[in-house]
């Protein structure tokens, strides 16, 4: 709905062999953490192992195995998260950062047993920022 927001312009951060990237709900409600189905992060063209990926709000880390019955964390359209994978990239450098995410709407059925789902995509170029 909203995806050019998604990534937080001068977020991109590199700690070593991970980098991390501030992202917003494309969304215009607040959504439970059950309700973030997955996500990707790709740097430069290269994509972030899935199993390394995490998923940072309100203070915690999760893997998206983790959020699937969460329904007590949620995510706020005026928060940001933080998506996180091991990539080791270079800081001193423009890169192209890419961010797919699949989400569910719970409160729009669209049949019988079925709810919303939608996949948005966000790019943007960036410099890093040493963590």
């Amino acid at each position: 709905m909203i995806p050019d927001r998604i990534i937080e312009q001068g977020t991109l951060r590199s700690d070593g062999p991970r980098t991390s990237i501030e992202v917003r709900i494309p969304w215009y409600r607040a959504l439970p953490a059950s309700c973030i189905a997955g996500a990707a992060l790709t740097v430069d063209g290269v994509v972030a192992p899935t199993d390394s990926l995490r998923w940072e709000m309100n203070g915690r880390t999760f893997a998206f195995a983790d959020m699937v019955d969460d329904t007590d964390e949620w995510w706020f359209p005026v928060d940001s998260a933080v998506l996180s994978g091991d990539l080791a990239i270079d800081p001193a450098v423009d890169h192209e950062v890419a961010v797919d995410l699949t989400l569910y709407i719970p409160y729009i059925v669209i049949g019988e047993d079925e709810v919303l789902h939608i996949e948005e995509h966000d790019a943007k170029n960036m410099k890093a920022v040493t963590a």
